[in-house]
């Protein structure tokens, strides 16, 4: 698939954003981080403008992104609708949860609850975001057991890092959220071990020989193809990368996504204090940019079944 780059900012600003803003609901809720009101501005407003950047730059591949508007209403039957409509939904305890701790400054059960909700909003959000992708069965390498895993744990580790870096940043002690950016990297960096090692040894079930129904006929080969030059289906569903630059990127990823993190979060896990923000800033941005690599990858290395039709042995 083409991976085109507002998809690819998209999923990775959101995916951070609402994590953070899953991490930071949970961690207030339970009493584990200091309500100061430039805390609160920091987290809670470093989630929403990732996700609202996020947000907007997903209609920018769109055709006509004036009518964006529109996808909200087919939350029956559509993952992309319903992941609209949570996004839509959270921001509400999300500015209630805002207004009670940034103005009013104390803990209250409204408060809790309001934190509690924007953490399952921004939980459904990404679920829904995951879904969106799991259920397109014409693509192998999205539609298994491991994207939704990975939606939910990649956002889950990109959010705990920021805010690990954040709350490190304004001096407080980010020793738990560190621990649990150190772990969601870990189960994260797992995760994605396991999905392409499940991509590089299984194929799409249907084949040349199923796709146009001849297989009764023998093997299939191309004498001739259906266009004599590219068209839109080729661009956008048969992009291709080569397997030599696919396994750099991935040590790319292997590297900056998830090893360096790993060490520099634990490394300032265990250094506590102010001092603990030298090491989990730098871990944040690092994170940040190989889970970009890791979702430019997503996209390149999913083949549609259609490009069985353009000659492609294999889906």
């Amino acid at each position: 698939m083409h991976p085109a780059f507002s998809v690819i900012f998209f999923t990775v600003a959101s995916g951070i954003g609402y994590g953070l803003l899953a991490v930071i609901g949970v961690f207030i809720a339970a009493g584990w981080l200091p309500m100061t009101p430039e805390l609160g501005i920091a987290g809670l407003g470093f989630g929403f403008v990732t996700v609202v950047a996020g947000l907007l730059s997903s209609t920018f591949h769109l055709g006509h992104p004036e009518r964006a508007w529109r996808a909200l209403t087919q939350w029956r039957s559509s993952w992309l609708s319903r992941e609209g409509v949570a996004a839509v939904v959270t921001f509400g305890p999300l500015g209630l949860f805002a207004y009670g701790w940034i103005y009013l400054g104390g803990r209250s059960e409204t408060l809790v609850a309001a934190a509690l909700l924007t953490a399952l909003g921004a939980v459904v959000t990404v679920f829904c975001t995951g879904m969106i992708y799991r259920t397109l069965k014409t693509i192998h390498q999205w539609h298994n057991a491991w994207t939704l895993p990975n939606y939910l744990m990649m956002g889950l580790a990109g959010g705990a890092v920021w805010l690990a870096a954040i709350v490190a940043a304004l001096g407080h002690d980010a020793t738990a959220v560190a621990w649990l950016a150190a772990v969601s990297l870990a189960l994260a960096w797992a995760g994605k071990v396991g999905y392409w090692r499940l991509i590089d040894t299984t194929n799409h079930p249907s084949t040349p020989e199923s796709a146009t129904g001849l297989g009764r006929f023998g093997r299939l080969s191309k004498f001739e193809g259906p266009h004599t030059s590219a068209n839109y289906l080729m661009k956008e569903m048969g992009f291709q990368v080569a397997r030599k630059h696919a396994a750099k990127l991935r040590r790319y990823a292997h590297v900056v996504g998830f090893g360096a993190p790993l060490v520099l979060v634990a490394a300032g896990a265990m250094t506590g204090g102010a001092g603990a923000a030298f090491a989990l800033v730098p871990a944040a941005l690092a994170a940040t940019l190989g889970l970009a690599i890791e979702r430019w990858l997503f996209f390149a290395e999913a083949n549609h079944v259609v490009t069985l039709y353009y000659g492609a042995k294999v889906a």
